[in-house]
């Protein structure tokens, strides 16, 4: 069967015949509340930093199941026929609430709270989690490489290192974590991000010399070009550069360092073109950066990073390690009734869940509260009296998607969102060692 723009059938199949075997027992029609979250945070990160919510939202407006879908399904009996007829028609008429995209989250944080039928929202499981555990993952490992940069831009170049379609969605959740472009073309068009890029090594090996190369590259693209300069020799390899820049009438705009010991090859080269007057010419540097390389070069000479494999694997930690819980569902006289798993090392907290953080006298967050409570009033007056801020935010109301949420100035917003978030962390949320996470998570049942 060919490739189709619905993402129903991103999923596993175990959601459908887990809907097929409650319609048959007559629940599947029970209210219910999902919740998104995660037991733990990785030893070596302090915060999470929320990504993908745009992209979830994006995903479930084309979340239908087409003939054609409707048509395998039957053939290959996945479920009945009376599933089948109520897939026909399918679409999400609940409510999803959470965190805003940029927004920082710990052990146990509602990212997600889905409300409806157990029809519809388990339907939504296996999409949410697979969209949230990739960008959530590449968000956080991307705020911990801009937090060890210290000001200075990180670009996204990891496209090559990671599946084509996964590249474009890294592209985005890094830019959330404040990286400042990416060379994937497909995410820049698609998400507005801008887009960098100039030549590789093999460029400059198609030619007889470097220097032609350079003034090859330099016609294209003008002396404010970034030229690749270890081919051969360094030393050689920026005088070749800012000549061929000179030759064109201006001053070079940057050179790019790939290999050897970055650090004492960015004091020499700044030195020497600091010693030719190319003083505004800037240094970046690749070659397999993480957020503990970019931290060692903190006292070099470097103005900007381009981040590859690291950024686009999670930099060790690939997935946040997010689930998707029932906590709450109707019972049977049409009651609000909390749900919990109590199994070793798995076990979860019953009862709905409304979010706020907590800031101190000195405006540093001091602990994550979940409010458990079936009243979003009462949540939010014990919310107000402990002084929190509310993290959640409507994303989908009766089946009404915000579409503001993943909009042209969506991404915008949510980089802005995550350095604010950011910013009122403790100090020990900063720290790239391995320990606690930034701040508690406390729960309090009404």
């Amino acid at each position: 069967m060919p490739s189709s723009i619905s993402t129903s059938l991103l999923t596993d199949m175990y959601e459908l015949t887990m809907f097929d075997a409650a319609l048959k027992a007559g629940t599947a029609w029970r209210t219910s509340t999902f919740e998104v979250f995660g037991r733990r945070l990785p030893a070596t990160r302090r915060f999470g930093v929320v990504a993908g919510i745009g992209r979830i939202l994006e995903a479930l407006e084309r979340f239908e199941f087409e003939p054609a879908q409707i048509d395998w399904l039957h053939t290959e009996k996945i479920v009945s026929d009376d599933a089948l007829d109520y897939l026909k028609s399918f679409h999400f008429t609940g409510s999803i609430r959470g965190y805003a995209e940029g927004e920082c989250y710990f052990p146990g944080s509602p990212l997600l709270t889905v409300e409806g039928t157990f029809a519809e929202c388990t339907m939504l499981e296996t999409l949410l989690l697979s969209i949230l555990n990739h960008d959530c993952a590449i968000a956080s490992a991307a705020s911990r490489m801009t937090i060890a940069a210290h000001g200075r831009p990180c670009m996204d170049m990891g496209a090559r290192r990671g599946h084509e379609r996964a590249a474009v969605s890294a592209a985005r959740a890094a830019i959330i974590g404040g990286f400042a472009g990416t060379s994937d073309l497909e995410a820049a068009k698609r998400y507005g991000i801008r887009a960098i890029g100039t030549a590789a090594h093999s460029f400059t090996l198609l030619h007889d010399s470097e220097r032609e190369a350079f003034d090859a590259q330099i016609a294209l693209l003008g002396p404010s070009t970034t030229l690749l300069v270890d081919t051969y020799d360094v030393e050689r390899g920026v005088i070749n550069a800012v000549e061929a820049a000179r030759a064109a009438g201006g001053e070079l705009g940057a050179v790019r360092l790939d290999s050897g010991d970055l650090v004492a090859t960015a004091f020499k080269v700044r030195g020497q073109l600091d010693a030719l007057g190319a003083t505004t010419t800037k240094i970046t540097v690749t070659n397999d950066l993480d957020e503990y390389a970019i931290a060692a070069l903190g006292a070099a000479p470097i103005d900007s990073y381009g981040v590859g494999t690291k950024l686009v694997t999670g930099s060790g930690v690939p997935t946040a390690a997010l689930v998707y819980k029932l906590v709450s569902r109707e019972d049977e006289n049409g009651n609000p009734k909390p749900v919990a798993k109590k199994s070793e090392s798995k076990s979860t907290v019953g009862g709905k869940k409304f979010a706020g953080r907590v800031i101190d006298e000195d405006g540093y967050a001091a602990e994550e509260v979940l409010v458990v409570t079936d009243s979003e009033a009462d949540a939010k007056a014990e919310l107000a009296k402990l002084g929190a801020r509310e993290l959640q935010i409507p994303l989908i109301t009766d089946g009404t998607i915000d579409s503001s949420l993943w909009g042209d100035d969506a991404l915008e917003k949510a980089q802005a969102t995550h350095v604010r978030s950011r910013n009122e962390l403790p100090y020990q949320a900063w720290r790239l060692s391995e320990g606690e996470v930034a701040i508690p998570t406390r729960y309090v049942k009404l």
